[in-house]
């Protein structure tokens, strides 16, 4: 097809030379949930309208066809679910509601894959991921030592000075017993937002600086990210320091790197309380009975005991996106207890295989299974320039959705939105612009 520009052509115009601004602006403003949507769902209604316009003038589009069509089996394979499960979900209208809104990430996949395409505007956006990562975990680190995190305290004060209320009014703290950084007690996912961005950290630290860079780089992380108390955070960058240390420091030296991690931790712990009592409630599951278990789980047993109950039920589709709350007291597997929760029904099943299964059944784990192969796929057939672009991109994704693990809600605004980010950002800079071209998928 003309509209596909060959591997080494030039750019085609500047038409879409914002999107590299847009993602960074996105990534940014994370802390402040409501704006990132904004500027996230604006700027893929803007790409939609000038991919639109490239076609209908039979301009080149400033993306490969690889990237095109893996990018959109990555939508496929998130958005599928959506749709089969919204015809008898319990919550049709939530469910449809979520399935026509998440329309807008396929035109933001595109937008991703265009915006690290060419090799100067790749370096931006990739430059820019390491910089607000190191910065907010530096930023965790400073409100460790001082109690306050400097970032949130700018965006506070930015916001009263537009005559708003205060960010994260007391009513609504969800964890004060953690550093939460520029994300602020009222949304505590600070651990779990760099987990999944260190990959892209690492990766520049070690061809810089070689072994020492990784080593800093994954110690500044480490502690933000411990201090952050989220436990999957800590699972999610274990994977990602393993994946990535066994190739810079190889088998040995990385072994040294964990000791002296281990020692850090252990005084990390005998000095912060909140630790401590996250350390305690993990070896609650060293207990033989399964309330030992859930308590270490903070409750998730009995959640993931309801999703099961949910999949059992409707076991094609599901209960709907979305409608695990509504299907919870049908499925609440000891109605007359206490939550270990805080009180109120679950909202999401806390793991991504139960999410799929009780929110979209069978045919919503096979449409993920689809897309893992062929993200899969398209890998094994890059060449070898391609796959040492992607592997950060496709590193964070892995550790991401790692099954082993606990997760936020992978349907809600936020993590869908990272999530599908970094599906972008795979399928971008697998079949990106560079100084060997890539095999074709």
């Amino acid at each position: 097809m003309r509209n596909w520009p060959a591997e080494h052509a030039p750019a085609p115009g500047r038409a879409f030379a914002w999107t590299p601004a847009w993602v960074l602006l996105a990534v940014a403003l994370w802390p402040l949930p409501g704006p990132a949507e904004a500027v996230l769902s604006l700027g893929a209604l803007v790409v939609a309208v000038q991919l639109a316009w490239c076609a209908l003038r039979r301009r080149p589009l400033p993306l490969q066809r690889g990237a095109f069509v893996l990018a959109g089996l990555l939508f496929g394979a998130y958005w599928l679910p959506e749709l089969l499960s919204a015809a008898d979900a319990l919550d049709r209208a939530r469910a449809w509601k979520e399935t026509l809104a998440d329309l807008r990430y396929l035109p933001l996949l595109w937008g991703v894959a265009i915006a690290v395409r060419e090799p100067r505007e790749r370096g931006v956006v990739l430059g820019g991921l390491a910089l607000l990562a190191l910065a907010w975990s530096v930023d965790a680190l400073l409100q460790a030592l001082a109690g306050a995190s400097p970032l949130f305290l700018a965006l506070d004060a930015l916001k009263a000075l537009a005559g708003g209320g205060p960010l994260c009014p007391v009513a609504e703290v969800q964890a004060w017993d953690r550093v939460n950084g520029v994300f602020g007690d009222c949304n505590p996912k600070l651990g779990l937002v760099l987990a999944s961005l260190a990959p892209f950290v690492l990766a520049p630290a070690a061809a810089r600086g070689r072994a020492w860079g990784w080593c800093l780089a994954a110690a500044v992380l480490g502690l933000a990210v411990v201090l952050g108390g989220a436990r999957a955070a800590w699972l999610t960058l274990a994977l990602v320091l393993l994946a990535t240390g066994w190739r810079v420091l190889g088998p040995a030296r990385l072994a040294g790197f964990g000791a002296a991690a281990l020692l850090a931790l252990v005084a990390l712990y005998l000095a912060s309380p909140p630790l401590q009592q996250r350390v305690a409630r993990t070896a609650l599951a060293l207990q033989a009975d399964a309330g030992g278990i859930d308590g270490a789980l903070s409750g998730r047993g009995r959640i993931w005991r309801g999703a099961l109950c949910m999949a059992r039920e409707h076991p094609l589709n599901g209960v709907g996106v979305r409608g695990f709350r509504r299907a919870w007291a049908g499925c609440d597997p000891a109605p007359a207890q206490e939550t270990l929760w805080g009180g109120g029904e679950a909202l999401h099943a806390h793991q991504l295989v139960l999410e799929l299964l009780s929110e979209t059944g069978v045919l919503g784990l096979l449409a993920w299974l689809g897309g893992a192969w062929a993200a899969w796929r398209g890998w094994r057939r890059a060449g070898p320039a391609a796959r040492r672009r992607a592997a950060p991109a496709l590193l964070a994704l892995a550790a991401t959705v790692f099954p082993l693990n606990t997760h936020l809600a992978f349907y809600s605004t936020f993590w869908g939105g990272v999530l599908m980010l970094l599906a972008g950002l795979y399928a971008g800079l697998l079949h990106a612009r560079g100084d060997a071209p890539a095999a074709r998928a």
